[in-house]
């Protein structure tokens, strides 16, 4: 996935289909219901709680995207390069964690 090509699928989306972004104190209101509806799915078909028959037909791909897409419109209103970033953060993390993680003896 390319980030900045996706930021401009939302850019052009919100200008030909929306009215204009929502105000960023509202979209992070949004990204928090959406992570919401993610956690729910994953505590009750992956986790220990029983899943209710009104959430069997949810698809978690679905509600993933919703919130990769709250947060490309965070992005975008904020003037962030969300590629830029993500790729600065994952070579810090490349740097920082080589062995970490191999180290654990938690994982194994």
């Amino acid at each position: 996935m390319n980030l900045q090509n996706s930021q401009k699928a939302v850019d052009d989306w919100i200008k030909n289909h929306g009215v204009r972004y929502f105000n960023e104190l509202t979209n992070m209101a949004q990204l928090t219901e959406e992570v919401g509806e993610v956690a729910r799915i994953i505590a009750r078909r992956y986790g220990e709680q029983s899943e209710k028959e009104s959430d069997k037909n949810k698809d978690l791909g679905e509600e993933l995207a919703d919130v990769v897409f709250v947060v490309l419109c965070l992005a975008n209103q904020t003037g962030i390069d969300l590629q830029a970033a993500f790729d600065k953060k994952l070579d810090l993390k490349t740097n920082r964690d080589h062995d970490r993680h191999k180290n654990n003896e938690k994982l194994y």
